[in-house]
């Protein structure tokens, strides 16, 4: 990460880069988290379409508010942040999302393993953050308060099927 940010950090130079690296990769797993959940909205289809179709809604709105307080966190540490779609692509280590229309059931589920995934790499990313920036580490254990959170709201679903 380079040092010659306008926005000078109150962390030493090796904490910021773990930090920084440590919020770019869940920012841009958060964008992408938002653009999975939009693509999703506009294809599920079946019985419980409406329930499922707002609940994404919900999923959306929280990656957005979290990517904003993530990118606003680097930013207050000197580190630029980075949501551009062509980042986001080859930066997100979230599983691709299928096209095309989807049944609410593999919706779900589809959800369910991608939050899986995004709490596990972001679990990592608290311990990472433990000696660096425990601010950071705390933005982040709230982020996955919030996932895990949604991850039982969506694993609920699947109970009577």
């Amino acid at each position: 990460m380079s040092s010659n940010s306008p926005i000078t950090s109150t962390l030493g130079d090796s904490e910021r880069d773990v930090t920084g690296r440590a919020l770019r990769a869940t920012l841009l797993e958060l964008v992408d988290l938002s653009l999975i959940g939009k693509q999703a909205h506009w294809n599920v289809v079946g019985p419980f379409f409406r329930s499922v179709h707002l609940q994404l809604d919900d999923l959306v709105s929280m990656a957005r508010k979290y990517s904003d307080k993530v990118a606003e966190r680097a930013a207050a540490l000197g580190v630029s942040p980075d949501g551009r779609a062509k980042s986001v692509a080859e930066g997100s280590g979230l599983p691709n999302y299928p096209d095309g229309w989807r049944q609410d059931g593999d919706v779900v589920r589809d959800v369910v393993g991608i939050l899986d995934d995004l709490v596990h790499r972001v679990r990592a990313r608290i311990d990472e953050t433990d000696k660096t920036d425990q601010v950071t580490q705390d933005l982040l254990i709230a982020l996955t308060d919030k996932l895990e959170e949604a991850r039982w709201m969506w694993q609920a679903q699947l109970a009577g099927r």
